[in-house]
């Protein structure tokens, strides 16, 4: 794999040229940004890709700002500026702090051949006790959800309905499964799929603190692995934290870019100002 090469296809499908997320979700393409809009209050909503550079950057934040506080279509959303290290101009995380934006914890873009790690994970193997059961209805939903609050310790109620609708009405979109040590979940993750792309992105993989260790994590990426490839995707994308970057690292996932989400969460309701003017007006 060339992670250059592999990059630059990253870039070019899952951001530059992102196709709708879902049937009502709607992607903006103005002033060197490219962001996605969703109809529903769990839909993703921000900055998915963008081409600026130190002349143009202040000005395309501000005309994010002003949509998120003027338009009653943003009214109360969570919006997120997605950016990653290689983005131009280098200090553009900097400008939307000192904007108002507020930054999370970075995480590693990781991507590894679907081929490689079919390889790799061969021998992975759940341990005694332990089975894999997909989630199809909204009793899984609710177990995924509570893995998830458990593993990371925020509120899963955005991911809850976020996962309801794609089992409800986009199935073919997602893949997300249980780990069970009899009736209780253990390890809850799910994989998204982006048609006419070649990834297949791995999110949600979380443990809950008295089962991690024992290679649950391992054969969940080793599980998901052979779904995508049965969909005849080529790679693997993950955004990884500190604890599951090495485990990726081992499976042949390489890492290409840091991405750090900066939030701004719009006001209940839109207020009526002049627009951003461009400097020298």
């Amino acid at each position: 794999m060339n992670p250059a090469e592999v990059l630059a296809l990253f870039d070019a499908q899952l951001r530059r040229d992102a196709p709708p997320e879902t049937p009502t979700t709607r992607i903006d393409r103005t002033a060197g940004v490219v962001r996605q809009v969703g109809a529903a209050p769990h839909d993703w909503c921000g900055i998915l890709w963008s081409d600026l550079d130190e002349t143009t950057a202040d000005a395309a934040v501000a005309a994010q700002l002003h949509w998120l506080r003027t338009d009653p279509e943003a009214a109360g959303r969570e919006f997120e500026w997605k950016t990653y290290s290689h983005d131009l101009p280098a200090d553009l995380g900097e400008r939307l702090a000192a904007a108002g934006f507020e930054p999370e914890d970075p995480e590693t873009l990781m991507v590894a051949e679907i081929d490689e790690v079919a390889e790799l994970t061969r021998d992975a193997e759940l341990p005694a006790g332990i089975r894999l059961e997909p989630v199809t209805d909204a009793a899984g939903v609710e177990m995924a959800a509570a893995v998830h609050e458990q593993a990371f310790g925020t509120s899963a109620e955005r991911l809850r309905d976020r996962m309801l609708d794609q089992i409800t009405e986009r199935r073919d979109t997602v893949s997300i499964v249980l780990a069970m040590a009899g009736d209780v979940p253990v390890c809850a993750a799910r994989m998204e799929f982006c048609p006419g792309t070649a990834f297949a992105g791995l999110w949600g993989g979380g443990t809950v603190k008295e089962w991690r260790g024992k290679g649950i994590y391992r054969a969940l990426v080793a599980h998901r692995a052979r779904i995508a490839a049965s969909h005849g995707y080529r790679f693997l994308q993950v955004d990884a934290s500190d604890d599951s970057r090495p485990i990726l690292r081992r499976l042949g996932f390489a890492a290409l870019s840091v991405t750090t989400p900066y939030l701004f969460t719009a006001p209940p309701q839109a207020v009526s100002t002049a627009p951003p003017q461009e400097e020298g007006r």
